[in-house]
């Protein structure tokens, strides 16, 4: 066997997923998991919600132990950063000043979230690592006044975890309102007053000027007295390792349709990948999401292994707001058109459809796991490319998993 084989920087769901799915795939060869933090793989997902909000003191929900890496024969290098890497000589340099040669390289360094540029802006915590939660959950404390900036899914669930806790919260959106972003008018609003009706104060709409240590000031004149400030004002993808190589990169690191860099000896996956989505007219996209980060690496791993696999897993997500689930299947933004289908009082979904009434996305919002099954079948019918019509969609009395019988 040969040192030279297979290398992955990053150590988060689409690292980790990496390492399974080659020895999965019958790799016999050395694989290395390259990981900045102190932590072995661990889930990011939780960082909003359960590792802030939970009674008990968290640790980091890991993806892969000890006893797992010794079991898949990988080794773990830890605390190191990837400085550079050499594309001629196929090798990474690592901060801990070793080099590690490869024989193909999977980049999956993620995203890391966006700093607000404006005066004061150093006073705004951010969120991305067990350590940011560790500081944020020590920070909440009951009658603090929490105050986030950024209406997206992170802002939101961090409101939610802050309210939990008992701290005053007020979140600032500049947009018109809340998940501007690929969710439907009707969930946000759904989400907006779930939170009001929790005590959040929400304040759409609304600009900055500048923060203080213990201030926000508002474009109107106002001021906010706060004694946590956060910003969850989206991520930006970790591409500084690729471009300083002289990969391409657009809005992420630029692949094919197998997940391929410009370079043929380098793949990419997760937060940090710009690909064209076989399953949407090759619609070039970057996906921020939990699942998502696993398939791709499912796919990337099997083509550097000499696959030729076209990446068209339809992508997932969720997200927690108090009791609702909020859950979205396939890629909303393709649509021209939306119907929406009741469950309940409290529950519904409105499915994404184009001109021609393909079925491309579906969006559902209820407490607990109300929507999970239709949104789940919703995902069956786009990847199969099954497109009931728009009074089926409508009506909650005919079941979707009909239409994937017949």
């Amino acid at each position: 066997m040969s040192d030279i084989g297979m290398v992955i920087i990053g150590a988060g769901m689409a690292g980790a997923r990496a390492v399974i799915a080659l020895r999965a795939g019958d790799y016999k060869g050395s694989i290395t998991l390259i990981g900045e933090e102190s932590f072995l793989p661990y889930d990011r997902p939780p960082l909003s919600k359960a590792a802030i909000s939970a009674e008990e003191a968290p640790a980091p929900a890991l993806l892969l132990d000890d006893d797992q890496l010794r079991s898949l024969d990988a080794t773990f290098i830890r605390n190191a950063k990837a400085l550079k890497l050499d594309v001629n000589a196929k090798t990474v340099t690592l901060s801990t000043g070793i080099s590690v040669a490869y024989e193909k390289l999977l980049i999956a360094t993620g995203a890391k979230p966006r700093k607000l540029n404006l005066e004061g802006g150093e006073h705004a915590l951010l969120l991305r690592d067990f350590g940011d939660a560790e500081v944020l959950r020590e920070a909440f404390k009951p009658n603090k006044k929490v105050v986030i900036i950024g209406g997206g899914f992170i802002g939101l669930e961090l409101a939610a975890s802050a309210n939990k806790l008992g701290c005053d919260v007020t979140l600032i959106e500049a947009q018109p309102r809340i998940l501007m972003r690929g969710v439907p008018e009707a969930i946000a609003k759904t989400v907006h007053e779930k939170h009001i009706t929790q005590g959040v104060k929400l304040l759409t709409g609304t600009g900055l000027t500048k923060l203080e240590k213990h201030a926000v000031h508002l474009a109107d004149g106002r001021v906010i007295a706060a004694d946590v400030i956060i910003a969850g004002i989206g991520a930006a993808p970790e591409v500084s390792l690729a471009s300083e190589a002289g990969l391409t990169i657009d809005n992420g690191i630029f692949c094919d349709a197998h997940l391929r860099t410009s370079d043929p000896h380098i793949y990419a996956a997760g937060d940090c990948c710009n690909f064209p989505h076989g399953h949407f007219t090759d619609k070039r996209t970057r996906l921020e999401a939990w699942r998502s980060a696993s398939d791709q690496a499912n796919t990337a791993t099997e083509n550097m292994l000499g696959g030729s696999k076209v990446h068209n897993a339809i992508p997932w997500f969720w997200s927690d707001q108090f009791d609702l689930t909020l859950q979205i299947a396939g890629m909303g933004d393709q649509a021209t058109k939306t119907v929406r289908r009741q469950l309940s009082a409290e529950s519904f979904i409105i499915f994404h459809l184009t001109n021609e009434d393909r079925l491309v996305g579906a969006s559902g919002i209820g407490p607990g796991n109300s929507i999970a099954r239709d949104v789940r079948l919703a995902e069956m019918l786009i990847a199969k490319n099954i497109n009931p019509s728009i009074s089926d969609l409508a009506d909650a009395n005919i079941q979707l998993k009909t239409f994937l019988k017949s």
